[in-house]
């Protein structure tokens, strides 16, 4: 069964991707080559390279020797009274996949179990002394906290802009989207001081359609949002199980932890038993698992590892008649990313197809899906979301509440290299994709909020 998104085909074609005959949606095993100082289980060596062939295939993205994956550490707030811990994106910090061109924002060095701390009132430290080159990589949001930031300023100025008749949205644009997560929350509570009104509630009154929801969820601090959209996935008649995969696949265990707890403070519900009672089977058990926020998020990869969980994965599915979901619940809910991205090549030697292709053949719906999901961000991250973004637009209409939900949560991490990766996959812009299909104030601002 195909996800929107997720189409049999694999990723929409782009120059030497994919080889003739391949059936995965992500490059065969050996084209990348793992970091110097990590040989494989057996010592042996990864293939090279092949020749103009790759995902995403143009640009150097990502660049030989890994892919990019997670998202940095700070910048978003988590939300208040959720317990202390990194920023929205923080990832398990990855073992050795760079390539960015970008300025370093961030670093994250491999090696024991991730200590990630939050950088976000400061400026983030060097990398760590010793690492090799491919041991640190940068991920790198669109939007920036604004320098010589005052909050009583820019309340004064959204005042102006709703205040009488008519309302200036173009000032509204130009303040949020230059400022942080973390300083929307200040000038909402500057509003409130110097105004006695609620600044959410004015610009509802103010504002309408999906502008009015792309400013809404800017101002909702990250944890909250993540929250909110997965208990309105689950709210009334049906459950939009792709935000539920969208957000408990991809993020990190600090992260999970806070969603549940804020899920439980703000609507006092207990998401395990929302998600009991609006899924079913082995999906519904693989989001209790990653409910759980316990992936091991050691760093070090373990070749002889990757290669019995590989092995355990082909005699659970290709392997026998029959599919044993259990089997692979286990394994791509508790390894950490940069594991499974080894087993994902260690499994492709051993069943000369490759584990995405394989859980296309063993399973279907929902957990098919939430399944791939995990391991495209293993493979890349910023893949997968500009491949949501891509099927959110592409097409009649516009699943705008993705495109929303996407821009936003992703705005302060990786944007930019979500960005690169979805011009190398469609040969288009994303700025010029949301131009052809959006209009007005909602154009204006989601392309403040891209950048060009």
């Amino acid at each position: 069964m195909s996800y929107p998104g997720y189409p049999p085909s694999g990723y929409p074609g782009f120059p030497g991707y994919p080889p003739t005959g391949q059936e995965s949606v992500y490059p065969p095993a050996g084209q990348y080559t793992y970091p110097a100082g990590y040989p494989p289980a057996g010592g042996g060596t990864y293939p090279a390279a092949p020749p103009n062939a790759g995902y995403p295939g143009a640009a150097g993205y990502p660049a030989p020797g890994g892919y990019p994956g997670a998202p940095q550490a700070g910048g978003m707030p988590s939300y208040p009274g959720a317990p202390a811990g990194p920023g929205f994106g923080v990832p398990p910090a990855g073992p050795a996949f760079g390539g960015y061109p970008q300025p370093p924002v961030q670093s994250y060095g491999g090696g024991g179990p991730a200590q990630i701390p939050d950088y976000s009132g400061g400026q983030a430290p060097s990398p760590m002394p010793g690492l090799p080159a491919a041991m640190v990589q940068y991920t790198q949001g669109t939007i920036q906290a604004a320098p010589n930031f005052d909050a009583n300023r820019d309340a004064e100025i959204l005042r102006k802009a709703m205040k009488g008749f008519g309302t200036d949205e173009q000032a509204i644009i130009n303040v949020v989207a230059n400022r942080s997560n973390d300083q929307r929350q200040k000038i909402k509570a500057a509003f409130k001081t110097m105004y006695g009104k609620d600044l959410i509630k004015d610009l509802k009154s103010e504002l309408s359609g999906n502008v009015e929801e792309l400013i809404l969820a800017l101002f909702m601090p990250s944890t909250y949002y993540d929250a909110w959209s997965l208990r309105h996935a689950m709210k009334g008649v049906g459950t939009q199980e792709r935000v539920l995969i969208e957000i408990l696949c991809t993020r990190t265990n600090q992260e999970i932890r806070d969603i549940v707890n804020c899920y439980k403070s703000e609507f006092g519900r207990d998401i395990e038993q929302d998600i009991r009672a609006d899924t079913s089977g082995h999906f519904e058990r693989l989001l209790i698992s990653m409910c759980q926020g316990n992936r091991d998020e050691n760093q070090n990869v373990d070749y002889q590892k990757a290669q019995e969980d590989a092995q355990r994965l082909y005699q659970a599915g290709e392997g026998r008649l029959g599919t044993d979901e259990s089997c692979f619940n286990m394994v791509l809910a508790s390894r950490s990313f940069p594991q499974l991205k080894a087993t994902v090549e260690a499994y492709s030697r051993i069943a000369n197809r490759d584990l995405l292709s394989s859980i296309d053949r063993e399973f279907s719906g929902n957990v098919e899906r939430g399944l791939k999901a995990i391991l495209q961000c293993a493979l890349n991250r910023p893949a997968f979301f500009a491949e949501r973004l891509y099927y959110s637009m592409k097409g009649a209409g516009t699943d705008d509440s993705t495109l929303i939900r996407i821009i936003v949560t992703r705005s302060e991490i990786d944007l930019v290299q979500i960005k690169q990766v979805f011009s190398q996959m469609y040969q288009k812009t994303l700025a010029s994709m949301i131009s052809s299909d959006t209009s007005g104030d909602y154009r204006r601002l989601l392309l403040a909020i891209v950048g060009q």
